[in-house]
Protein backbone atom coordinates (compact mmCIF):
# COMPACT_ATOMS: atom_id res chain seq x y z
CA UNK A 1 0.00 0.00 0.00
CA UNK A 2 1.20 3.33 -0.64
CA UNK A 3 -0.17 7.08 0.35
CA UNK A 4 -1.09 9.02 -3.41
CA UNK A 5 -1.23 13.17 -3.45
CA UNK A 6 -3.59 13.58 -6.06
CA UNK A 7 -2.22 16.36 -8.13
CA UNK A 8 -3.64 15.25 -11.38
CA UNK A 9 -6.72 17.71 -11.55
CA UNK A 10 -9.02 15.54 -12.88
CA UNK A 11 -8.38 12.79 -11.04
CA UNK A 12 -9.03 15.18 -7.94
CA UNK A 13 -11.92 16.18 -8.90
CA UNK A 14 -13.57 12.99 -9.26
CA UNK A 15 -11.54 11.98 -6.01
CA UNK A 16 -13.18 15.30 -3.83
CA UNK A 17 -16.69 14.08 -5.51
CA UNK A 18 -16.52 10.74 -4.06
CA UNK A 19 -15.01 11.40 -0.83
CA UNK A 20 -17.73 14.37 -0.33
CA UNK A 21 -20.51 11.97 -1.62
CA UNK A 22 -19.21 8.89 0.83
CA UNK A 23 -18.25 11.34 3.92
CA UNK A 24 -21.66 13.84 4.24
CA UNK A 25 -23.81 9.98 2.91
CA UNK A 26 -26.72 9.64 1.09
CA UNK A 27 -29.65 12.42 2.94
CA UNK A 28 -26.88 14.92 3.21
CA UNK A 29 -29.05 17.54 0.79
CA UNK A 30 -26.37 20.30 -0.64
CA UNK A 31 -23.55 20.00 1.52
CA UNK A 32 -21.38 18.10 -0.49
CA UNK A 33 -21.67 19.55 -3.29
CA UNK A 34 -21.07 22.80 -1.16
CA UNK A 35 -18.10 21.55 0.43
CA UNK A 36 -16.88 20.96 -3.09
CA UNK A 37 -17.37 23.82 -4.63
CA UNK A 38 -15.62 25.36 -1.71
CA UNK A 39 -12.27 23.10 -1.90
CA UNK A 40 -12.08 23.55 -5.66
CA UNK A 41 -13.30 26.82 -6.16
CA UNK A 42 -10.97 28.51 -2.89
CA UNK A 43 -9.12 25.74 -1.41
CA UNK A 44 -7.57 24.49 -4.17
CA UNK A 45 -6.22 27.13 -6.18
CA UNK A 46 -4.82 28.79 -2.90
CA UNK A 47 -2.88 25.71 -2.32
CA UNK A 48 -4.66 25.36 0.97
CA UNK A 49 -5.77 22.22 0.66
CA UNK A 50 -4.34 18.12 -0.55
CA UNK A 51 -6.18 15.54 -1.10
CA UNK A 52 -4.82 12.11 -0.31
CA UNK A 53 -5.34 8.51 -1.32
CA UNK A 54 -4.48 5.08 0.37
CA UNK A 55 -3.97 3.03 -2.59
CA UNK A 56 -3.01 -0.95 -2.78
CA UNK A 57 -0.19 -1.74 -5.01
CA UNK A 58 -2.03 -1.66 -8.11
CA UNK A 59 -3.04 1.94 -7.31
CA UNK A 60 -6.96 1.15 -6.67
CA UNK A 61 -7.69 3.76 -3.79
CA UNK A 62 -8.93 2.07 -0.53
CA UNK A 63 -9.27 5.51 1.47
CA UNK A 64 -9.66 9.17 0.66
CA UNK A 65 -8.51 12.41 2.94
CA UNK A 66 -8.82 15.82 2.59
CA UNK A 67 -6.73 17.85 4.65
CA UNK A 68 -6.24 21.78 5.25
CA UNK A 69 -3.82 23.68 6.28
CA UNK A 70 -3.90 25.95 8.82
CA UNK A 71 -3.62 29.66 8.83
CA UNK A 72 0.76 29.22 9.74
CA UNK A 73 1.14 26.72 6.66
CA UNK A 74 2.69 23.94 9.43
CA UNK A 75 -0.23 22.25 10.41
CA UNK A 76 -2.89 20.15 8.87
CA UNK A 77 -5.99 19.43 9.45
CA UNK A 78 -8.40 16.15 8.42
CA UNK A 79 -11.29 17.71 6.75
CA UNK A 80 -12.88 14.47 5.47
CA UNK A 81 -12.06 11.29 5.33
CA UNK A 82 -13.56 8.04 4.06
CA UNK A 83 -12.88 4.21 3.67
CA UNK A 84 -13.84 3.36 -0.17
CA UNK A 85 -12.76 -0.74 0.15
CA UNK A 86 -13.18 -2.15 3.48
CA UNK A 87 -13.33 -5.86 1.86
CA UNK A 88 -9.86 -6.26 1.22
CA UNK A 89 -8.32 -3.77 3.68
CA UNK A 90 -9.90 -3.56 7.13
CA UNK A 91 -10.28 -0.01 8.27
CA UNK A 92 -8.03 1.94 5.19
CA UNK A 93 -9.04 5.09 6.23
CA UNK A 94 -7.49 4.83 9.54
CA UNK A 95 -4.57 3.02 7.79
CA UNK A 96 -3.82 6.31 5.79
CA UNK A 97 -4.21 8.55 8.98
CA UNK A 98 -1.75 6.49 10.80
CA UNK A 99 0.88 6.83 7.80
CA UNK A 100 0.13 10.47 7.51
CA UNK A 101 0.49 10.76 11.69
CA UNK A 102 4.10 9.31 10.89
CA UNK A 103 4.73 11.73 8.31
CA UNK A 104 3.00 15.01 8.63
CA UNK A 105 2.11 17.63 11.01
CA UNK A 106 -1.71 15.83 10.99
CA UNK A 107 -4.45 17.46 13.46
CA UNK A 108 -7.83 15.59 13.91
CA UNK A 109 -10.82 16.83 15.63
CA UNK A 110 -12.82 13.74 17.11
CA UNK A 111 -16.72 14.32 18.55
CA UNK A 112 -16.96 11.35 20.14
CA UNK A 113 -15.00 8.94 22.11
CA UNK A 114 -15.61 5.90 19.59
CA UNK A 115 -13.90 8.70 17.04
CA UNK A 116 -10.60 10.02 19.46
CA UNK A 117 -10.20 5.86 19.90
CA UNK A 118 -9.99 4.67 16.45
CA UNK A 119 -7.92 8.24 15.99
CA UNK A 120 -5.24 7.03 19.14
CA UNK A 121 -4.92 3.59 17.61
CA UNK A 122 -3.68 5.37 14.19
CA UNK A 123 -0.94 6.76 16.04
CA UNK A 124 -2.52 10.15 17.13
CA UNK A 125 -1.50 10.47 20.47
CA UNK A 126 -1.74 13.78 22.30
CA UNK A 127 -5.08 14.98 22.94
CA UNK A 128 -6.77 18.32 24.06
CA UNK A 129 -10.15 19.04 24.85
CA UNK A 130 -11.77 21.68 22.54
CA UNK A 131 -14.82 23.52 22.14
CA UNK A 132 -18.58 22.06 22.51
CA UNK A 133 -17.32 18.58 23.44
CA UNK A 134 -14.88 17.90 20.58
CA UNK A 135 -11.80 16.96 21.21
CA UNK A 136 -8.51 18.04 18.84
CA UNK A 137 -5.39 15.09 18.44
CA UNK A 138 -2.41 16.17 17.10
CA UNK A 139 0.15 13.91 15.56
CA UNK A 140 4.04 13.69 17.11
CA UNK A 141 5.02 16.23 14.07
CA UNK A 142 2.50 18.78 14.95
CA UNK A 143 4.38 21.77 16.33
CA UNK A 144 1.74 22.80 18.66
CA UNK A 145 1.91 22.16 22.49
CA UNK A 146 -1.77 22.71 23.53
CA UNK A 147 -4.59 24.51 22.46
CA UNK A 148 -3.12 28.15 22.65
CA UNK A 149 -0.77 27.37 20.35
CA UNK A 150 -2.30 25.74 17.86
CA UNK A 151 -3.60 27.81 14.42
CA UNK A 152 -6.93 28.28 13.10
CA UNK A 153 -7.62 25.62 10.07
CA UNK A 154 -8.55 27.23 6.60
CA UNK A 155 -11.97 26.35 6.28
CA UNK A 156 -14.59 26.81 3.58
CA UNK A 157 -16.96 29.32 4.54
CA UNK A 158 -19.81 27.58 3.63
CA UNK A 159 -22.63 29.78 4.05
CA UNK A 160 -20.99 32.16 1.80
CA UNK A 161 -21.02 29.46 -1.25
CA UNK A 162 -24.68 28.85 -0.62
CA UNK A 163 -25.15 32.21 -1.15
CA UNK A 164 -22.94 32.42 -4.07
CA UNK A 165 -24.91 29.71 -4.97
CA UNK A 166 -28.45 31.35 -4.86
CA UNK A 167 -26.84 34.32 -6.36
CA UNK A 168 -25.22 32.54 -9.78
CA UNK A 169 -27.12 29.68 -10.73
CA UNK A 170 -25.11 29.75 -13.53
CA UNK A 171 -22.11 28.70 -10.74
CA UNK A 172 -24.48 26.79 -9.22
CA UNK A 173 -25.57 24.56 -11.99
CA UNK A 174 -21.47 24.67 -13.50
CA UNK A 175 -20.44 22.84 -9.90
CA UNK A 176 -23.29 20.88 -9.72
CA UNK A 177 -22.40 19.41 -13.30
CA UNK A 178 -18.59 19.13 -12.20
CA UNK A 179 -19.84 17.13 -9.43
CA UNK A 180 -21.41 14.60 -11.12
CA UNK A 181 -18.90 14.31 -13.75
CA UNK A 182 -16.33 14.03 -10.83
CA UNK A 183 -18.55 10.43 -9.46
CA UNK A 184 -19.46 9.40 -12.78
CA UNK A 185 -15.62 9.66 -13.68
CA UNK A 186 -13.83 8.31 -10.58
CA UNK A 187 -10.21 6.24 -11.25
CA UNK A 188 -9.90 3.06 -10.76
CA UNK A 189 -6.43 3.45 -10.34
CA UNK A 190 -4.59 5.82 -9.11
CA UNK A 191 -1.23 6.90 -10.47
CA UNK A 192 1.81 8.83 -8.52
CA UNK A 193 2.88 10.51 -11.45
CA UNK A 194 0.40 12.29 -12.24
Amino acid sequence: MKVVHIKNAAQREACLARLCAEAYGQDAGIAPLVTFAGVTGVLFPQEAARLLALADDQGKPLALALLALDESGEGMTVMQLADLDTETVKAPAMKLVGELAMRAPLRVDATDETQEARFREAGIERWFSGKAGVRIGLSKRHPATGLDDLPRTLTVDEQGVVQSFKRDRAQFDDYKQRFVNGLENFPATLSARH
